[in-house]
């Protein structure tokens, strides 16, 4: 597949819109990303490197090829730690056998599966090498590998790409609102810091680039504000409090100011006056949105889903579903080796979700954890959310015209499913099932918002 972006690649402002071209193969919607996207600092790079706008990690640091550059931080696990400390490249070539005994209640020294075909960690995570004449840049530094070759390295983390990217701007690597604790020392993608004033921040989550002050407190617009005017006054403003611009702040880009009283400004941002709720009780919050007119505000929103899935609301939150209301599940794995790898994807061993979905028996799996079907010509419109052909049997990938392949849907390349233990519209019995709340390996609904373990952002 061969793709061409046309950007206003604008680190000094806003970058406003972003058109993707891609000749994709038959069966493939053309993908676009389209509308606001999130404008980010420039600073300095090595030659080859750029800045490339992801669907849903924002601007994301590439290769010379466009291939996205993830880190492997340090993990502090049950029994130990795993992921690199800086400046230490710990992703080789050695093919290991043996469960590391990091996330309990795992013992070391178990064989791991299809250790026929168990790829090492750089085959699946190539380092990014620097040349004998590179030099570092700015927060670019270049660390040494045993083999003596030189590594990039972003704020002293080795860097890598990932095999499961093939287009420019794809994140199937690795994202950043994974859930912590005792799970998997995942890969991250990294970026350029995002261009807000001080005093705000960006986080990833399933619907966008959420908008937040550096203390993680959610930020709210109201549909009853302009650019110039805002109607909450008063009484409003003990919910709502008006998101302050200092006396020496300058906007730029997206970001203006409003003056709502002699001497007191407040942020706006695209036009839209920016507000905390003071009743919000988590961070990142969405509560904030159940009061008729206000809503989060985002940097860059996430693609839409596919015209066939529904949101269904639950006693904990929002939770996304298929067309008959039943939850959609995505399913988490990372081996228990000492690179971690995960086996979440159709090209990873099959045999740790076969074992929790079905007891090994992939007919049980299919009883249990149907996929989610895709209707007869219904397409991917993004790089998110596409369809795919899998062999239920072994859960790769497959031919199309294969006998008894399955067109499903998947997110980032994952298929998702549906749980038989759901009877009703908005059930999420199959929450959680596997190890570590079925992070580690195990299915968790796939929430727009989680009110109660904070798992949807």
């Amino acid at each position: 597949m061969k793709s061409w972006c046309n950007a206003r690649r604008a680190g000094n402002g806003a970058l406003l819109t972003i058109t993707w071209l891609a000749f994709a193969p038959a069966g493939h919607a053309e993908y676009s990303l389209s509308g606001p996207v999130e404008a980010w600092v420039d600073e300095p790079m090595p030659p080859g490197f750029q800045v490339f706008p992801s669907e849903l990690e924002g601007p994301v640091f590439a290769d010379s090829q466009g291939r996205t550059l993830y880190e492997w931080p340090l993990h502090k696990q049950r029994n130990g730690y795993s992921g690199e400390s800086p400046g230490t490249p710990a992703c080789y070539d050695d093919v290991l056998t043996v469960t590391a005994g990091l996330m309990s209640p795992y013992p070391a020294g178990i064989l791991l599966p299809d250790l026929d075909n168990r790829p090492s960690c750089t085959d699946l995570w190539p380092p990014v090498l620097a040349t004998i004449d590179a030099r570092p840049v700015g927060r670019w530094s270049i660390v040494g590998r045993r083999d003596g070759s030189r590594q990039w390295a972003y704020r002293d983390q080795p860097l890598y790409t990932s095999s499961l990217d093939r287009e420019p701007g794809d994140v199937f690597g690795g994202q950043n609102n994974d859930a912590g604790g005792d799970d998997p020392a995942y890969r991250v993608p990294i970026g350029p810091a995002p261009r807000v004033p001080p005093g705000f921040s960006v986080r990833s989550t399933r619907k966008g680039r959420l908008l937040t002050t550096d203390k993680n407190e959610s930020v709210y617009a109201f549909d009853g504000d302009s650019a110039t005017a805002t109607a909450c006054r008063d009484e409003c403003t003990q919910k709502w409090r008006p998101l302050p611009a200092p006396a020496l702040a300058h906007g730029g880009g997206d970001w203006t100011m409003l003056e709502r009283s002699p001497g007191f400004h407040q942020w706006v941002f695209r036009g839209q006056p920016l507000y905390d709720y003071l009743l919000d009780q988590e961070s990142w919050s969405q509560q904030g949105n159940d009061e008729p007119g206000w809503r989060n505000v985002y940097t860059q929103l996430a693609p839409s889903l596919p015209e066939s899935f529904t949101v269904q609301p639950t006693i904990a939150g929002d939770v996304l579903a298929d067309s008959r209301g039943m939850t959609i599940y995505v399913y988490n794995c990372g081996d228990d080796s000492q690179d971690q790898l995960s086996c979440d994807h159709p090209d990873d061993t099959q045999v740790y979700r076969l074992a929790m979905c079905g007891g090994g028996d992939w007919r049980v799996c299919l009883d249990n954890w149907p996929y989610v079907r895709a209707a007869e010509g219904a397409i991917g419109s993004s790089r998110t959310w596409r369809v795919v052909t899998i062999d239920p049997q072994t859960g790769h990938f497959a031919d199309p015209k294969a006998p008894g392949a399955l067109r499903v849907w998947a997110y980032r390349d994952r298929p998702v499913y549906t749980y038989a233990g759901d009877r009703n519209p908005g059930d999420v019995n199959g929450g959680g099932i596997g190890e570590w709340r079925g992070q580690r390996n195990g299915l968790r609904a796939f929430w727009l918002r989680d009110d109660f373990m904070r798992g949807g952002l």
